[in-house]
This record gives structure tokens, sequence and C-alpha cells, in this order.
């Protein structure tokens, strides 16, 4: 029995060790490395500043927001351990990690995606409840119930992402260098997959954001304004923000989900889809983790202004320091010549 454990054990880390890339162009590594660098420090500060502004600023700390603060918290889970772990593999042209943080790396991909789009979604809700809901907005988005929410979102981000490790699906997958969902475990599965993880949430945020548009186009056209709400132009901005962030996260990972898609209902098309077009649609949904933060900097003023506070309040603060350290050190070259005189 310990020699089998031992044999599985072994296979285990094998399976992690022994893959090595392949790719046809040598400067590919090269492309994959610096988008991924890219992509973590802009990644860790941004959504840093993001959940930093939310916090300071009174007019940034609304019952929508906990959804901002909540996606950015699962765009930060994947550039503090699953990236770095990708770009050791890059730099080693292999996963040397072991299979244990192979597990725990796909499965912290996982629940940032599954977690930012069911997030993405609850942005999507609030904000057609606020825009054309607006009499009922106060009691169902209340700060006790929006906290609810958010653990609601969490809860079923857990819930959707432990099968994986019960139908084995989190390996090494070469093409990539990531541990990630292996889309040819089954068919069924990866079906299931794209449909409640993407397509559904997908569904649901366009029918909310379609709805808020049917309702902005009436109000600019002044059909029955009496009986339609204003939207203030602030509100406008906010929805057009949260939007933004919709269509890119929709652009990043519709290819790698279409191509998910087309595998498992026919798995004889796998070999037609070129290694590029699979790496690029990896890395362009990696990507999408450090984008959410530079779009409120650019859409939203509040975010903007808050940015700035906080990158200036930490620079003033490294100033201070220096100017200090420079007075101390001159006040005792002047103590030491005192008493050598």
């Amino acid at each position: 029995n310990n020699n089998n454990n031992n044999n599985n054990n072994n296979n285990n880390n094998n399976n992690t060790h022994m893959f090595k890339t392949n790719h046809s162009f040598p400067w590919v590594a090269t492309v994959l490395a610096g988008v991924l660098i890219t992509t973590i420090v802009v990644d860790v500060i941004g959504n840093l500043l993001v959940i930093v502004s939310v916090f300071r600023n009174r007019k940034l700390r609304k019952a929508g927001n906990a959804f901002v603060v909540s996606l950015a918290f699962a765009d930060l889970v994947v550039a503090i351990y699953p990236y770095p772990l990708v770009l050791t593999a890059i730099f080693h042209n292999g996963w040397i990690a072991g299979y244990i943080h192979c597990q725990i790396s796909g499965f912290l991909m996982g629940l940032s995606v599954i977690g930012s789009i069911f997030n993405i979604t609850g942005i999507a809700i609030n904000r057609y409840c606020y825009i054309c809901h607006n009499l009922k907005y106060d009691k169902v988005f209340s700060s006790s119930n929006t906290m609810c929410y958010v653990m609601l979102v969490w809860t079923l981000t857990i819930l959707a992402i432990v099968p994986n490790w019960f139908v084995e699906s989190l390996q090494y997958d070469p093409r990539v260098y990531s541990c990630t969902f292996a889309q040819s475990v089954s068919s069924l599965y990866t079906i299931t997959v794209v449909v409640v993880h993407f397509i559904l949430p997908m569904s649901i945020v366009t029918y909310c954001y379609l709805r808020i548009w049917i309702l902005v186009i009436q109000v600019r056209r002044r059909v029955k304004p009496d009986s339609r709400p204003k939207i203030k132009p602030h509100d406008l901005r906010n929805f057009l923000t949260m939007f933004v962030v919709f269509v890119l996260f929709a652009v990043c990972w519709a290819p790698l989900n279409l191509i998910g898609l087309v595998v498992a209902l026919d798995s004889r098309l796998s070999r037609a889809i070129p290694e590029w077009l699979f790496t690029a649609s990896y890395f362009m949904a990696y990507f999408n983790s450090c984008l959410n933060a530079v779009i409120y900097g650019v859409l939203n003023h509040n975010f903007r202004k808050e940015y700035k506070r906080i990158v200036l309040i930490i620079f003033k603060g490294k100033i201070n320091d220096a100017i200090l350290r420079v007075i101390s050190a001159a006040f005792r070259e002047t103590e030491i010549l005192k008493c050598s005189k």
C-alpha cells in the first residue's frame, strides 16, 4: 500500500514536472512573459487602488460599489498567486512548482474568473434596479442586503468551482504554461461549465443593460416624459463605466469559452484549432484581470480623483521620509563635528 501511495505521488509530481512547452517560435515565451508581467503589475496596483478608494471616499462608499470591491478582490487573487506560478513556468519552460501548487493555482484561477462573472452580474442587476426601478432600490439594495448578495456571489462561486476536483479537470496545459480547466476531460461537463459559468450570466447582464439602454433612449427622446424617471448625468456615466467593464470582459473571455464549446461539441475539431489561437485566447482572458481598475480611472471622475490623492499621499510620504533622513543625517554629522572640536 505504501509503495502504491508513493507511486501515485511520484506520478502526480511527474505530471507537473515533465511537461515541457515547445512553441514553434522562441519569441512566443518572451511575449507571453511580457504580457503576464504587465498584467500582474497593473492588476496589483490598480485593484489595490480601487479597494482603498472605495473605503476612503464617501462618494464611492455606495451599496453598488460593494460588488466593485468584490470584483477587484477577484482580480487581485490571480495576480498574487497563480500568475506568478505561470510566469515561473514560462521562465523554466515547464511547471516546476509541483502537483499541490498546480491544483491550488487552478482552483484560484477558477475562483477568480467565476467570481468575476458573478460579480459583474451582480453589478448589472444593481444598475438595472437603480435606474429602472429607482423607488424599490433603497429597500432591495440596503447595506445589509448588499453584503448578503456579495456573500451569496462568493458562495455560488465556490459551489461552482468545487466539482472540478471531483472530475479531475484541473490539469497542467503546456500550451499556456498554466494549471487550468482541461476542456477535454468531459464534453458534457465542459458544455455545462460554459453555459452555467459564462453564457447564462452574460445573458442576464445583457438583458439588464439592454433594458437600461432602452430606458435611456426613451428618456432622451422624451417618450412619456411624465411617467419616465429622470436619469442624472453622473448615474449615466457610472452605468457606462460598468457597461464597458462588461463588454471588455465578454470580449476577452468569449474566444476561450467558444473554443471550449466547439471542442466539447466535436472533439475532432480540437486538432483544427491553431495552437497560437488557443494560447492567445488564454492570455487575452488573463489580461482582462488588470483592465477594470484602468477603466474606472479613465471613465469615473470620483475614482480618478481618489487615485490621484492616494498616489500623492504615498509619494509625499516618501519625500517627507527622505527629507527627514537627510536632516537627521546632517544633524548627526554636526553633533560629531562639535564633539571632535
